[in-house]
């Protein structure tokens, strides 16, 4: 199947070469057509049939048996309706299919985001029908979140949320456009996902001690400290987060850096790093040593500029011929010595975990890139870097693979096997806003999924999961997790700088 980027895709010549789609048109009699069914429009919003370039879910990942098995079971499970389908990567697109779709009767949309970003749902919602708004997990889900947070605070009457795996609740989700009108359709929506969302097993954390510092003496050790962030080759002094210093540095340094590093260490760092890993999967020694060296680059830089946290703009860097090997295992090993690694240049969460590193005396913070499953209850904390070491440098370690990074297939990463049964707390720091989010979950799980990021914890959050759904916030995607109950220290520290805490659930 082609996907032409430039114009929209014939939606006819999507249905014939679609099987669920074949398989309805051939058995459908033409009363199918009949003004007595409520026709609805699929539109999957993706870059295209076959992923060509890095993103969640990965590159080269194939859409095609997915679409087909919705489309089809859709169609088999809610045989009087008529369901047609496009697929479509950006507004243009969307404005497109609206406008053929002037002279069809169609009385409701279902917009699928597979990949994060590509804006479709915001045309298609703007239309006025009814829109059933649907996160593909582990391929659509940032945009998803983002997007939906910006529909829930406007308030759009007409759209609705599914964000689960299960594809049955997409089924009783659809068959709310059978009664409802543009007015009340979010509000049926709402009341089918709250009911089939799974409730909280309420089962007891393992006890988990822990001593944090004082509040004014974290204040005095975040003056103290200081975030390197390499975003472009532009270096200089940056506006301070919560009174953490931030200095910019160019890729040329961190690259100078990692020309420097002793290859005889590296392959010892390596060698160390291979030992103990589970397993290691699709990644050659070389990559892993090479790997080893920018951890030296970086530890070199960081001591250079008397900084102990470092982000750095990964992907940039690495497919504009900046940097050349992924940070990723360098940051497993710094979040593991009680120093920060933090991924694509967040200084947001870099400073959350500069914060509560300090605050917690060592213990890592887990950025990552949140999923919200309301079958199965949880929200999925997925990325490619991540510690084995959730208490600290003291403390125990959990199993890790060496993989690939993800979305390209390159590189080297982590993926970590975090511990289960224990309480974590999940915050960001806002500047913008002076507000720090806030939820709490039991970690139950970790999903070995094969698309997007590597490391996924599984957590059953503490309060109304539907809150996330619905108002995940639009000013980022990320969140930093710690292990331990951080609420109280949270709420001192927004008190003494003059910030509010923002409980998210």
């Amino acid at each position: 199947m082609s996907f032409n980027n430039s114009s929209t895709l014939d939606r006819r010549a999507f249905m014939g070469r679609c099987a669920g789609c074949a398989a309805f048109c051939a058995a459908a009699p033409l009363a199918s057509c009949s003004k007595e069914k409520k026709k609805i429009h699929i539109i999957y919003s993706l870059h295209g049939p076959v992923q060509e370039k890095p993103d969640w879910p990965n590159v080269g990942f194939d859409f095609n048996p997915h679409m087909e098995r919705i489309t089809g079971t859709l169609q088999k499970e809610i045989p009087h309706f008529e369901f047609v389908s496009s697929m479509a990567n950006g507004p243009e697109e969307a404005e497109k299919l609206l406008k053929a779709d002037a002279d069809q009767a169609i009385d409701g949309y279902l917009v699928y985001q597979m990949n994060c970003w590509n804006k479709v749902v915001q045309t298609i919602a703007a239309s006025g029908k009814p829109t059933l708004y649907a996160d593909f997990q582990f391929g659509g889900s940032g945009g998803f979140l983002i997007y939906s947070s910006r529909f829930t605070e406007n308030g759009t009457p007409n759209l609705g949320l599914v964000a689960s795996s299960d594809i049955n609740d997409l089924v009783k989700a659809v068959k709310c456009f059978g009664k409802s009108t543009s007015e009340n359709f979010a509000a049926n929506v709402t009341k089918v996902r709250v009911k089939n969302t799974k409730k909280p097993s309420g089962a007891e954390f393992i006890d988990d001690p822990l001593t944090t510092l004082d509040t004014k003496d974290c204040i005095e050790q975040l003056h103290a400290s200081k975030i390197l962030a390499i975003r472009n080759q532009e270096s200089g002094p940056a506006d301070a987060i919560m009174g953490i210093p931030i200095e910019r540095i160019a890729f040329a340094e961190v690259n100078k850096a990692w020309k420097k590093a002793d290859r005889d260490e590296a392959k010892s760092v390596a060698a160390r790093w291979m030992n103990n890993a589970e397993k290691v999967i699709d990644v050659p020694e070389k990559t892993i040593v090479n790997s080893a060296a920018f951890y030296l680059g970086m530890k070199d830089v960081l001591k250079k500029h008397n900084a102990n946290a470092i982000t750095i703009n990964c992907l940039g860097g690495f497919y504009g011929g900046h940097i050349h090997a992924y940070p990723c295992l360098g940051f497993h090993e710094l979040n593991n010595e009680g120093l920060i690694g933090a991924c694509e240049c967040d200084t947001s969460s870099t400073a959350t975990m500069v914060a509560f590193t300090t605050m917690t005396k060592g213990r890592p913070g887990y950025i990552s890139d949140p999923v919200i499953d309301t079958a199965k209850g949880q929200i999925i904390y997925a990325h490619c870097v991540a510690s084995n070491k959730v208490f600290g440098p003291d403390g125990s370690t959990n199993p890790y693979s060496i993989m690939t990074h993800s979305e390209d297939r390159q590189g080297a990463c982590v993926r970590s096997v975090l511990p289960t049964g224990y309480l974590t707390t999940t915050l960001e720091l806002i500047p913008e806003r002076k507000e720090i989010s806030l939820h709490q979950a039991v970690a139950v799980d970790n999903d070995p999924d094969d698309r997007a990021c590597r490391t996924k914890l599984c957590a059953e959050p503490v309060g109304d999961i539907d809150k996330l759904v619905t108002n995940w916030g639009d000013w980022s995607w990320h969140r930093v997790t710690y292990y331990g109950d951080l609420k109280e220290q949270a709420y001192a520290l927004a008190d003494q700088v003059g910030w509010k805490v923002v409980e998210e659930v």
